[in-house]
């Protein structure tokens, strides 16, 4: 959500800072802009509402923008409507002063009414203007200092990147509460919310923390705490290839990111199975520890969120230690039940979701142990974490998750088995059967993945309807609600997903001719009553693609106008294999009603505003 880019250096900074926004796009955005000191003219400004291309056009792709140092934004609108006043970067009442900022200032209202009784305009909606004149208010000549005094006014959170015409050789940087990286180069010095804005020019990198302040210059990069006292930071050494983070040759992000899942979950548990045996080097709990344990909770956002709802379903069956699963934004005022014997589970792809973050602070306040499920490594989540799991995904840019969902899973897999063996819930036998399912996992999945054009064909009957529904019961009713979420993400069809059971409990109310049902139906136990549920539908003019394995495939085809199979395996793993064909389900039904894929809107990759 939203993006900050900044550079000083000895190159042209317009360019380098376009580039970065580039990158950034992924995080969803609806305005940019950038500001650049020209030792000529000052302090250059220049933004645009709508996509990055309008600034481009505008700039001659940053050629007309002079300068070498700068900082550049894409703003996701939270204060004010998207427009070109409200956009990025704000500036103060003279003009010296420029600020990019992610996230959300609390108390903004009250100090922008403390600044208009010192007789200063404001021309915007923002609460970003706020920061900007406050800095003018408090700078006597010393930038940083009047940066100190300005974190003892703000609250909420926020990333900064500052430039002030008066200090040109420095571009400061400041987080809480919203993700900043600082990027070391040679001769040069970067500041960007994700460090695939900085790949193409550093792999040297480092993480603010909250409360830190950085000074960048040409040569060197100083770091502060809330005080003001000098910090000593430790750099990280990116190893990802550039390629990772590009589009190799597929026409969407999304696309390529699902096809990368048997490999992105090949990548997550083969380091981590060996001899035949669960390894999580990175985990420190004890047996005694876990048998301690009364409760589990997972909490999650979004997606992550339908990772916990399947994961409920694998840790009680295996584990056998009550599970609850809620929603992050919802668990710090539903006075949660916990203690020192419960283990809060928390699954974030950014490691920075502000609030998943928010709700680990509160079961750390109230006691809890705190497990992490991350992809990005030294992120927020991981660092506040008791242990942390990383699950190698690589970097994800399509809005709507894919590999990260089922990479996620995998570690989910993975800790499942480790704690029921270290409990002695499970037989030796059993044991060794799941970890050989779960090694088969991604040569199932490449399997599916050869089925592509079926599933096209299939989006290409039913892509016009206006309202779906996805059913399910037990493991497959989880995966239904990732399968809905997929499809009203990208392709902005009204979607929602119930347990099958419920169906004469209102649900069913809603079922017309033609109107869509997607059944899932892949838990073989369960799959008897599923077809009964689709028999109800039917009845009253479904139409129904259903989705089973292939133990399962004849009598599927024989109830259902639109047949899936996915291959035979475990039901514990089922979600991983279930989820493709509705991802590609949902990719291509967005392809044929000429949807932003990557970019859906309204949406953001990394959500850093509650």
């Amino acid at each position: 959500m939203c993006g900050i880019v900044g550079y000083i250096g000895t190159e042209q900074a317009a360019p380098i800072l376009l580039e970065g926004l580039t990158r950034l796009e992924y995080r969803g955005y609806d305005s940019a802009g950038m500001a650049v000191f020209d030792p000529q003219a000052g302090l250059q400004v220049v933004k645009a509402s709508g996509r990055l291309q309008a600034l481009r056009d505008m700039t001659d792709n940053g050629a007309k923008v002079v300068g070498t140092s700068g900082v550049g934004h894409t703003r996701w609108a939270t204060h004010g409507i998207p427009n070109d006043i409200n956009s990025h970067p704000q500036v103060s009442p003279s003009g010296r002063i420029a600020v990019v900022h992610n996230g959300i200032i609390e108390n903004y209202t009250k100090l922008k009414e403390f600044l208009k009784e010192q007789g200063m305009p404001f021309t915007s909606d923002t609460d970003t203007e706020v920061i900007a004149h406050l800095l003018e208010y408090y700078y006597e000549g010393d930038l940083l200092e009047a940066v100190g005094k300005l974190l003892r006014r703000i609250e909420g959170a926020y990333a900064l990147g500052i430039v002030c015409a008066d200090a040109p050789d420095q571009l400061i940087a400041v987080r809480k509460d919203s993700p900043l990286i600082l990027g070391y180069g040679n001769g040069f010095q970067m500041m960007a919310s994700d460090v695939t804005a900085v790949i193409p020019y550093t792999r040297e990198v480092c993480y603010l923390n909250d409360g830190e302040v950085a000074v960048l210059t040409r040569d060197s990069m100083k770091v502060y705490d809330s005080l003001l006292r000098p910090v000593e930071k430790t750099t990280a050494h990116v190893d990802w290839e550039i390629s990772a983070a590009e589009k190799g040759g597929y026409e969407h992000f999304m696309f390529k990111e699902i096809m990368e899942q048997p490999k992105a979950i090949r990548d997550t548990i083969s380091p981590r199975i060996r001899d035949g045996k669960v390894v999580l080097d990175d985990l420190t709990i004890t047996k005694e520890q876990l048998e301690n344990l009364d409760k589990l909770y997972i909490i999650a956002c979004g997606s992550s969120y339908h990772v916990g709802v399947a994961a409920k379903y694998i840790l009680e069956r295996l584990v056998r230690i009550p599970v609850e699963v809620t929603l992050a934004s919802e668990f710090r005022y539903s006075s949660p039940l916990v203690t020192d014997r419960t283990m809060a589970l928390v699954i974030s792809q950014s490691g920075e979701t502000i609030d998943t973050l928010a709700a680990m602070r509160e079961a750390r306040r109230l006691g809890a142990r705190l497990l992490s499920i991350v992809n990005v490594v030294g992120s927020t989540i991981a660092r506040e974490s008791d242990d942390v799991i990383y699950t190698w995904a690589g970097p994800e840019i399509a809005v709507a998750t894919t590999k990260a969902y089922s990479t996620q899973l995998a570690v989910m897999y993975l800790i499942a088995l480790h704690f029921a063996e270290l409990l002695g819930r499970v037989t030796e036998e059993e044991y060794a059967r799941l970890v050989a399912e779960l090694q088969s996992l991604p040569a199932k999945a490449e399997e599916i993945l050869k089925h592509t054009k079926e599933i096209q064909y299939y989006a290409s009957i039913y892509f016009n309807h206006d309202s779906i529904f996805f059913i399910g019961r037990n493991i497959d009713y989880a995966v239904g609600l990732e399968g809905s979420l997929k499809l009203k993400e990208i392709s902005y069809i009204h979607s929602e997903a119930y347990a099958a059971g419920e169906l004469k409990h209102g649900t069913i109310s809603l079922i017309e001719d033609g109107t869509l049902v997607v059944a899932l139906a892949s838990w073989n136990e369960l799959f008897e009553k599923l077809m009964s549920n689709v028999k109800e539908v039917k009845a009253r003019g479904a139409d129904v693609i259903g989705v089973a394995t292939e133990a399962h495939k004849a009598q599927l085809e024989e109830l259902v106008d639109s047949a899936l199979t996915i291959p035979d395996i475990d039901p514990m793993f089922l979600p991983s294999l279930e989820v493709i064909p509705l991802q590609l389900l949902a990719y291509y039904v967005a392809l044929m009603r000429g949807c932003d894929i990557d970019k859906p809107r309204n949406l953001a990759k990394s959500v850093t505003v509650e």
